[in-house]
């Protein structure tokens, strides 16, 4: 009897918090293969881990020496990791290499990771978000182009090549345990910045749920453009109280006034050119997602909140 071998995945951006929990569930069941650019990431013996960037030659080698059969792009540089040309190499161009190297490597399904940011936030955003709503972000902040641009050429690469079975996710704020994007430094703080006149619509998706929305739709390979968020939201100011955060009302004006809050909380905990999040709702709606891959999170925002509220025990004051 021939043994059956696994599906060889190729996992980039394998340092995450969110990577790692994707590597430890699919580990089982796939062949993996990881890579990182920002640093070496150290797993068990059986699972090949690259330290390189994704735009040097050296990425190719990947393809070269192993037989690739899916992609799963969790290497998006956040907006609070670099400066934008260092992103828009990193997540445009990089990303753009990727996509070439399955087409010439015949790598049958590939899924890319996004993020609601690229419909931007204005007050005159419908709500719910879908997956047809236009991608204003890049109009609102030079800071998100990279985003939008990563979004338009993953979708030109979804018709343009089937054969890759490209699937695009666009989750809502991802919040847990070692999460250390803005939003989750931010509610990590015993103070947390609300602008006054202010509180949006906020939602929140708990890391291993979103783990499991990854590996759902990896496995189902339904190609397209989805949003991935729960059927709830919440104002951001309960959110904060929730989370065990003092609150610190600020004025929205005069327009200097987003730089100085970013800089007085570190742009990474407040980045200024996320100022319109915090003022206008960008609520998307998950229910594509939620009825496709038959998809609901299992953990509410009770048990998300409750992880902030509980670090903070944990500090001095």
């Amino acid at each position: 009897m021939v043994k059956k071998t696994k599906p060889k995945v190729l996992i980039t951006g394998a340092r995450g918090s969110l990577a790692q929990q994707v590597i430890t569930r699919m580990k089982s069941h796939y062949s993996l293969v990881i890579v990182d650019f920002r640093r070496r990431v150290i797993m068990d013996d059986d699972i090949p881990s690259y330290f390189v960037h994704i735009t040097k030659r050296g990425f190719e080698d990947i393809f070269r020496d192993h037989q690739i059969d899916g992609v799963i792009h969790l290497g998006r540089m956040e907006t609070d990791e670099s400066d934008r040309f260092s992103r828009y190499n990193a997540n445009v161009l990089g990303t753009q290499k990727l996509l070439d190297l399955s087409i010439k490597y015949h790598v049958g399904q590939v899924l890319i990771m996004s993020t609601y940011f690229v419909y931007g936030a204005t007050a005159y955003n419908p709500a719910p978000l879908d997956e047809n709503s236009p991608l204003k972000a890049s109009e609102l902040t030079k800071n998100l182009v990279d985003s939008v641009e990563l979004e338009n050429l993953s979708q030109l690469y979804l018709w343009k090549h089937p054969e890759l079975n490209i699937t695009i996710l666009r989750p809502c704020n991802i919040l847990g345990p070692g999460v250390r994007n803005s939003m989750s430094l931010l509610l990590s703080q015993k103070t947390a910045p609300v602008l006054i006149g202010f509180s949006p619509m906020m939602q929140f998706i708990h890391i291993g749920d979103m783990a499991e929305a990854i590996i759902t739709a990896f496995q189902k390979n339904n190609p397209g453009i989805y949003n991935v968020a729960p059927n709830d939201w919440v104002p951001y100011q309960d959110a904060v109280v929730s989370c065990g955060c003092r609150r610190l009302p600020l004025p929205s004006i005069p327009p200097a006034l987003p730089r100085a809050i970013s800089l007085m909380f570190d742009q990474k905990k407040f980045p200024s050119y996320l100022i319109n999040y915090f003022k206008y709702p960008a609520v998307i709606d998950g229910s594509l997602f939620a009825k496709t891959f038959n998809f609901k999170p299992t953990r509410g925002l009770d048990y998300i909140f409750s992880h902030y509220k509980r670090k903070k025990s944990h500090m001095k004051e």
